[in-house]
């Protein structure tokens, strides 16, 4: 057995987990919008958070560290950000990221097996016949012996490297030290590893992490490949709504990459090599696109020597692939009807814009004031009073970076229909194109808003995620609170005028689940 610096724990299954990231600018510190009086007679104060005395310290590979020091509790929360998610992949790739978010835990050269010599030839072995497997697979009329041979061997070579696997022995390693919530997510438009550990323990954390940035081992490849598919069939091929979300989406985005699914396509899971997930990781995962944001009871000045120790050696990479597809304008509604043996379900999206422009606070708030809460509209009237819907939800998405979808989701109540849920819908968005809403509503949300930043503030797990995706995605840690603010000066007449200019029938699409036989 190869030896190996770091202590071993009681194996505990790990569960990297999948979802899309909630908009910036939602959830953050917001402050009533001051008059137009007072803000001539005074200056306006820096949003609130933008003072935080968070220490950036970026490395000549370019990997930037955020640290804030707080010393409330012995424990420090650690978060490693990518701006590499699913809209930088092209088809035939597509669900990359995500197998590059499992892999990271199958350890390094040193971590994970009992002998890496042995290890070696196996999986390069397994590579040469899972090329010959995917052109097999590509011709017009496979070989179907040939094809099933190439398998066997590949689950034999499998089999016979995981006698030289340690399973999650990354994780072993950190729970024994007391690390907490050890995971990591892939969305649209990043991925992201985060754990939170006793502050006394955290070198070991730049040993491990560096570590799998400069020799992972994607190990298990196939066997891990059969976990996402098993995700895959769970979580959009037999769940009610993840079916229905995924020809939503692919019915509005017919051409950017939010039209696809963050597991991807599985066709192409089904085709992906090891090789290719490697050198995936190789070129986008680098020090230029890691973005670290450390939070807790920390010395700001030990985590840059141990930044320059142990990450200054990791390769810097390439920029992650620019996505160029720009979704052409909807020349009219778009309607998709789902059969699948489960309640109906409806959802209603119109085209709107990125998070960058200057409509998206107005219309993040004319989310909030259609459904975000027990007082709105669509809560009231559907589901409290009608009681024609067990759950509506107003939201912006899938991502930020581009123009997404404002979106209403509702599950009707038996007898009612999605259709009656539709019209509700619609009148209620008239009412506010024709009327603007109660200025006390903008009130309210506002009130919830800051409440949920401060709660926010007093986790240093959502605060490290907070200012390493800031940096990441905007440029600059302090660019959400920013953002927060520009939603709180929202007025009523702003919410009234998004929602005439973008919630109109040309630029809507409308997916519907109707009970039928599966697929």
């Amino acid at each position: 057995m190869t030896a190996r610096p770091f202590p071993q724990a009681p194996q505990r299954r790990l569960h990297p987990a999948r979802a899309a990231l909630a908009v910036l600018a939602a959830g953050a510190i917001l402050t009533p919008p001051a008059s137009s009086a007072a803000s001539a007679q005074q200056p306006v104060a820096p949003a609130p958070g933008t003072e935080l005395p968070v220490v950036r310290h970026t490395l000549d590979n370019g990997m930037t560290f955020l640290v804030l020091e707080r010393r409330q509790s012995p424990t420090v929360a650690l978060v490693v950000h990518y701006p590499v998610g699913s809209v930088n992949e092209r088809l035939g790739n597509t669900g990359i990221a995500h197998v590059v978010e499992h892999m990271l835990f199958k350890g390094s050269d040193e971590i994970g097996t009992s002998d890496r010599a042995l290890e070696r030839p196996l999986l390069e072995a397994m590579d040469v016949a899972r090329d010959s497997l995917v052109a097999a697979m590509g011709r017009p009329e496979p070989d179907t012996a040939l094809t099933n041979r190439l398998r066997s061997r590949i689950s034999l070579l499998e089999d016979r490297a995981r006698a030289h696997v340690i399973p999650n022995e990354f994780d072993r390693i950190l729970s024994a030290e007391g690390a907490r919530g050890l995971n990591a997510t892939t969305s649209h438009e990043a991925t992201r590893y985060f754990v939170e550990l006793p502050a006394n323990r955290i070198e070991l954390w730049f040993a491990l992490e560096s570590d799998r940035m400069k020799n992972p081992v994607f190990r298990e490849f196939f066997t891990e490949l059969d976990v996402v598919r098993e995700e895959r069939r769970m979580r959009l091929e037999t769940s009610p709504g993840g079916l229905l979300e995924t020809a939503f989406l692919a019915t509005a985005f017919q051409v950017h990459p939010y039209g696809v699914p963050v597991i991807g396509h599985a066709s192409d899971l089904d085709a992906l090599t090891r090789r290719q997930a490697v050198q995936y990781f190789r070129d986008y995962y680098g020090a230029r696109n890691a973005v670290a944001g450390i939070v807790g009871d920390v010395d700001a000045d030990e985590v840059a020597r141990w930044a320059e120790e142990y990450f200054g050696p990791v390769a810097a990479g390439r920029a992650a692939p620019p996505v160029l597809a720009r979704e052409p304008d909807q020349a009219g509604e778009r309607r998709i009807i789902v059969e699948y043996d489960a309640e109906p379900r409806l959802m209603i999206g119109w085209r709107t814009v990125s998070g960058f422009h200057e409509d998206a606070p107005a219309l993040t708030m004319l989310a909030s004031v259609l459904s975000g809460g027990r007082t709105t509209p669509l809560y009231r009237r559907l589901v409290a009073e009608d009681q024609s819907a067990l759950q509506v939800a107003t939201y912006l998405g899938p991502g930020f970076r581009y123009p997404r979808l404002f979106t209403v989701a509702a599950v009707p109540k038996a007898p009612h229909t999605t259709e009656a849920i539709e019209a509700a819908v619609y009148d209620e968005v008239r009412r506010i194109q024709e009327t603007a809403p109660d200025s006390s509503a903008l009130v309210r949300i506002r009130n919830q808003l800051r409440a949920g930043e401060f709660r926010r503030l007093s986790s240093n797990l959502e605060l490290a995620m907070q200012l390493s995706e800031s940096e990441a995605a905007l440029g600059d840690w302090r660019e959400t609170f920013r953002l927060s603010r520009r939603v709180g000066e929202v007025t009523p007449e702003d919410v009234r005028r998004v929602a005439v200019k973008y919630l109109v029938d040309r630029s809507r699409t409308v997916a519907t689940m109707v009970r039928g036989d599966p697929p």
